[in-house]
């Protein structure tokens, strides 16, 4: 797999070096002179390009007529979209990722704007904080599919619903399945007959509208 990063700072260096780490190849593409030259202490010369990533001639010397995945990690989402834009139609890539600096601009990262996968720091961040708010003791470990399902856990309260019921007997909420009970350092996978005991850690994967549902059903009666 070819990728080709667009943004130096360290978003982009940190995601080269994941790339790299996956034996992959990587071009990464700088304006900034001195982010250059923090790029050449950790990666390989041939991998860092001067230029900017909104100049087809750039993109070209990066070799992205043979690339597989464009991302566009600046901090700045007007030059996000262009590059992936550039990237999608008029060079044909096959998937294109772009960073979001300013929620706000969220709505033009589109397909039609040529991104196929936006991602949001900030959103994401204030998300996960305002769930940390107001789902007590529920911890999101992973945001799967663009952030609408997620990853949760959840220790079941001795006054929770859930509390010495199967897991059949349950009002789970549509859209909403548990992947796995932690019990006294043993995984166990969970099936309809398995009782669910206070203090047992629940894994669920759960679309974010059901989420309080859940919280409901696993934790404090009353909260």
């Amino acid at each position: 797999m070819r990728v080709i990063i667009v943004g130096g700072g360290k978003v982009g260096a940190h995601l080269a070096s994941l790339v790299v780490a996956e034996h992959r190849q990587v071009q990464v593409i700088e304006t900034r002179v001195t982010e250059v030259q923090h790029l050449l202490e950790d990666l390989s010369p041939e991998t860092v390009i001067a230029g900017s990533g909104t100049d087809p001639g750039t993109l070209e010397r990066a070799g992205i007529r043979d690339a597989d995945v464009v991302a566009a990690v600046t901090g700045t989402d007007e030059t996000n979209l262009v590059v992936t834009s550039l990237a999608k139609f008029e060079f044909g890539v096959q998937r294109t990722i772009a960073r979001v600096k300013d929620p706000k601009n969220a709505w033009m990262f589109t397909p039609i704007m040529g991104v196929d996968v936006a991602v949001s720091q900030a959103d994401l961040m204030a998300h996960l904080i305002a769930e940390e708010m107001s789902l007590g003791n529920m911890i999101t470990l992973l945001k799967l599919h663009k952030g609408r399902y997620s990853l949760v856990e959840e220790m079941v309260h001795p006054t929770s619903v859930a509390a010495e019921r199967r897991v059949a007997d349950l009002p789970l909420p549509a859209e909403c399945i548990l992947a796995a009970v932690i019990r006294e350092g043993r995984l166990i996978i969970p099936h309809g007959d398995t009782v669910l005991h206070p203090s047992d850690e629940v894994l669920a994967v759960v679309h974010s509208s059901r989420m309080a549902e859940l919280a409901s059903i696993l934790g404090e009666q009353g909260t």
